[in-house]
């Protein structure tokens, strides 16, 4: 089985944990009908990506042979043939749209816009897989987008309302990652040669800017964010001291990869990093103290 879940990548999942971001945010994640709603998004979202995954791997498995860690991959290694992928990759499809059908006939709504953002961020991936990855800035853009598109699905799928701060965050932070992943494959490409069309438009001390601005600019999001007036309504006032958990996540983020050179994906630095990991269960529990002890 560990071979069809690193096809899957299932722990690349733990990005679709975004579509909770709406419910999460408006102190409902006692609902059970929307955590029901939210749990269906993520199983389809989840589903979804993987099969952007498999197209992916197909696409770059001469490429991914010479890439030190991809190379591992379950296709480029060889440990599932393209026509057993191809064979999983149909089965995913039907499955996510029997799901959709499913969400729909169980919550006795139509669910047209969530299925248009799923649609969409398909299509987007498709796009990306074959032209777009190869495109400097619009690559990183669209990984960015993606994780927009997870917490409209949440919020169209849960019809709870987003607000334009919180998107734009989304966003940034997404930006840091994806600017993170490709600075790391820039440190790869100097010892094992270029595996990336779009790493041409990138050098390290570009991607170091690039970073730090975008770090920047989360904390600048998520600081308008908790003092915006709907949020300190919501919450209380309080709210806005979580800025300080943001904060020393993002400079441990930036620490690891700037001063330890760390070059694996930011998913891998969460998993392994013990204080992000710390900062971000603190960060959480500040939070649900502000849904369940507001006053």
């Amino acid at each position: 089985m560990k071979k069809y879940l690193k096809l899957l990548r299932v722990e690349q999942w733990v990005k679709n944990l975004f579509v909770f971001v709406p419910l999460f945010f408006s102190g409902n994640i006692t609902n059970l009908e929307l955590l029901t709603k939210s749990v269906f998004a993520f199983i389809i979202f989840s589903l979804a990506a993987s099969i952007v995954y498999i197209l992916n791997d197909y696409n770059d498995i001469e490429a991914d042979k010479k890439h030190p860690e991809k190379r591992r991959r379950p296709l480029a290694s060889g440990a599932i043939s393209k026509s057993k992928a191809i064979g999983i990759l149909i089965g995913l499809v039907i499955a996510d749209i029997a799901l959709v059908i499913i969400a729909q006939l169980y919550f006795h709504q139509l669910l047209w816009k969530f299925a248009t953002i799923i649609a969409f961020y398909v299509v987007m991936n498709l796009a990306y897989t074959f032209r777009l990855k190869h495109v400097p800035i619009i690559d990183i853009f669209i990984i960015a987008i993606g994780f927009v598109l997870r917490v409209l699905a949440g919020g169209y799928i849960t019809g709870i309302g987003i607000s334009q701060w919180a998107i734009l965050l989304t966003f940034v932070l997404a930006l840091v990652l994806a600017i993170g992943k490709r600075r790391g494959e820039l440190i790869n490409a100097q010892v094992s040669g270029k595996t990336r069309k779009a790493l041409d438009g990138y050098n390290v001390q570009f991607a170091d800017i690039a970073l730090s601005i975008s770090i920047t600019l989360a904390i600048v999001c998520y600081l308008m964010f908790t003092l915006s007036p709907e949020v300190q309504a919501r919450f209380h006032q309080r709210v806005f001291y979580t800025v300080v958990f943001v904060v020393f996540a993002l400079l441990r983020y930036l620490q690891q990869t700037l001063v330890y050179n760390r070059t694996e994906s930011p998913t891998k630095i969460v998993y392994r990093d013990r204080y992000i990991q710390v900062t971000l269960l603190l960060w959480v529990a500040a939070f649900l103290i502000q849904i369940y002890f507001k006053k």
